[in-house]
């Protein structure tokens, strides 16, 4: 029998024995399974991506996804409202010492956030920006967009002295857990009065310059429709949208736009740890990373599942998971980067992880 021959009934045997079949034992089609999840915007493009993909190779799975934010899909999983969450943190220490076991965790996709800027009259130039300016932006002592901070990093370039208005998230957001965390490893004033995660308290706020707003799209949004405005989206929500971004300073004084090669030289900071480990250490390996040519707010976003899962999910889930690990990265959306495979791996061994339950 030929190779290819071989391999491709393995391939049916494989999926006929994680198919549920229909009850009644008349062999009839097979039912269908709902997996639901919930959580973070930054990866959503990608996922919602390869739902389809998936869906379209199993149609006796079906997958719900809603956003809301790595903090509503952190807490939708603990109460088991849904199958899996997205996070682009992971879990904290604390949580996962409390589920330690019963949780498992693992990246499913590279990306950046990226500083969007609404500045008439700049043309298509490209802003240079560091860590320590934007958190003296965000924290209120930056004022306009004249600021001799602001202006040494770009000479050449004719700023407006027209006051900074800074956009930030409103929700319990991932996407600002890595902007903050990339603040408080570049900027100590900021690490010491404001420092990182979901939520912070923007000192930007109290002098009237700043603006919340829900979700990546709508920060996005935000900054499109407010002139002299800045905020921080993940890059595929700049991108879809047209809107300039900055190339950020990273620890080497290089001036940096993210790319896929930016972002894999950060992201190769990251080790592989098994789906049952503490990864809130190094997640934010990434963030600043002190390599050359390295995007300085990259990062990978997280899912979460819980181990023991009733008998039908967890046979769809497992097959999720291996789509995930196996052809996910044939389908990566314009501003994302693919899993490395050393971390492609770590999501093959959370799908042999899954206890099926009945």
């Amino acid at each position: 029998m030929a190779a290819g021959v071989i391999i491709a009934v393995a391939v049916i045997a494989v999926a006929a024995m994680l198919m549920p079949h229909g009850g009644g034992g008349g062999g009839g089609a097979p039912r269908t399974v709902i997996l639901r999840g919930s959580g973070a915007t930054f990866p959503m493009p990608a996922l919602y991506k390869w739902i389809d993909v998936f869906t379209s190779e199993h149609p006796w799975i079906r997958i719900d996804y809603s956003d809301g934010g790595s903090g509503k899909g952190l807490s939708d999983i603990l109460q088991h409202l849904v199958d899996f969450a997205c996070s682009d943190p992971p879990l904290p220490r604390s949580i996962w010492e409390k589920y330690r076991g019963e949780l498992l965790q693992f990246p499913d996709i590279a990306g950046a956030v990226v500083v969007v800027y609404n500045l008439p009259g700049l043309g298509n130039k490209t802003l240079v920006l560091s860590g320590k300016v934007l958190a003296d932006i965000y924290l209120g002592k930056v004022r306009y967009w004249d600021d001799p901070e602001i202006a040494k990093l770009n000479p050449g370039i004719r700023l407006p002295h027209h006051e900074i208005i800074a956009v930030h998230r409103s929700d319990a957001s991932g996407t600002t857990q890595i902007f903050t965390t990339f603040l408080s490893k570049a900027d100590r004033e900021w690490a010491e009065k404001v420092g990182y995660g979901k939520v912070v308290n923007w000192p930007v706020d109290k002098t009237g310059r700043g603006i919340g707003a829900e979700g990546n799209p709508g920060v996005a949004k935000a900054v499109m429709n407010t002139p002299y405005s800045i905020g921080y989206v993940e890059w595929a929500y700049a991108l879809k949208n047209h809107m300039p971004y900055a190339a950020i300073l990273n620890p080497l004084g290089e001036p940096v736009k993210p790319s896929v090669k930016s972002i894999l030289e950060a992201v190769a900071y990251i080790k592989p740890l098994s789906p049952a480990d503490d990864w809130s250490r190094n997640a934010q390996r990434a963030i600043y990373a002190p390599r050359k040519g390295a995007y300085p707010i990259s990062s990978v976003s997280f899912m979460l599942v819980w181990k023991k899962m009733p008998s039908d999910k967890c046979k769809a889930m497992k097959l999720w998971l291996r789509f995930l690990a196996e052809e996910s990265y044939k389908y990566i959306p314009e501003g994302y980067a693919p899993l490395p495979k050393s971390l492609r791996e770590v999501i093959l061994k959370a799908s042999e992880m899954l206890e099926c339950q009945g």
